[in-house]
C-alpha cells in the first residue's frame, strides 16, 4: 500500500514550486511596472513644449538599420519608406497597396501564400496589426487594413 507520506512529500514540493513561481512573478511584474513608468515619463518629456533654440525630437534624423527577416518594425516617420521593413512586411505593404481597398487577413494570406490556413491568417493578422500600430497601415475596421498615402510598398 502506498504511503501517505509520499503524497505529502509531493504536495510539499509542489507548494514550494508555486511559492518560487509566485516570487518570480512578483519580480517580473516589478520590472514591467518600471518599464511602463519609463515609457510614460519619456512620452511626457517628448510632449512638453520645446525651449527656444532646441530642435524638435521628430526632426532629429536617426539612421535605420537595413531590414532583415525578424527585424523590428520601426515606427513610421516622414522620410522613411517601406525599404526599411523586413521582406515579409514589405510584401504585406505591396499587397495592400495593389488592392487599393481595405484588405482582410484572409485575403493577405491568400495573396502571399499557397493556402490561407488558419495559422497563416493569424500570422498575417499579427503582422498587419503591428504595421498599423506603427503607422505603416491604417485599420479602419477591425481586421480590415488599407494603405496610407506615401507609406506604401512599391519596392
Amino acid at each position: 500500500m502506498p504511503s501517505v507520506m509520499g503524497l505529502e512529500e509531493r504536495e510539499r514540493a509542489a507548494r514550494q514550486r508555486v511559492e518560487i513561481l509566485q516570487a518570480e512573478l512578483r519580480e517580473a511584474e516589478g520590472v514591467w511596472e518600471r518599464f511602463v513608468i519609463a515609457r510614460e515619463t519619456v512620452s511626457q518629456v517628448l510632449a512638453e513644449p520645446l525651449e527656444r533654440g532646441q530642435a524638435p525630437v521628430a526632426e532629429v534624423e536617426r539612421p535605420v538599420a537595413g531590414a532583415v527577416p525578424g527585424s523590428v518594425v520601426p515606427v513610421w516617420r516622414v522620410g522613411l519608406d517601406a525599404a526599411v521593413l523586413a521582406p515579409d512586411y514589405r510584401r504585406i505593404m505591396d499587397v495592400v497597396e495593389e488592392q487599393g481597398d481595405a484588405v482582410d487577413c484572409r485575403q493577405l494570406a491568400a495573396a502571399l501564400g499557397p493556402e490561407p490556413v488558419p495559422a497563416k491568417v493569424e500570422g498575417m493578422r499579427s503582422k498587419a496589426k503591428r504595421l498599423a500600430a506603427r503607422g505603416w497601415l491604417a485599420e479602419q475596421r477591425p481586421g480590415m487594413f488599407s494603405s496610407v498615402d506615401g507609406r506604401g510598398g512599391g519596392s
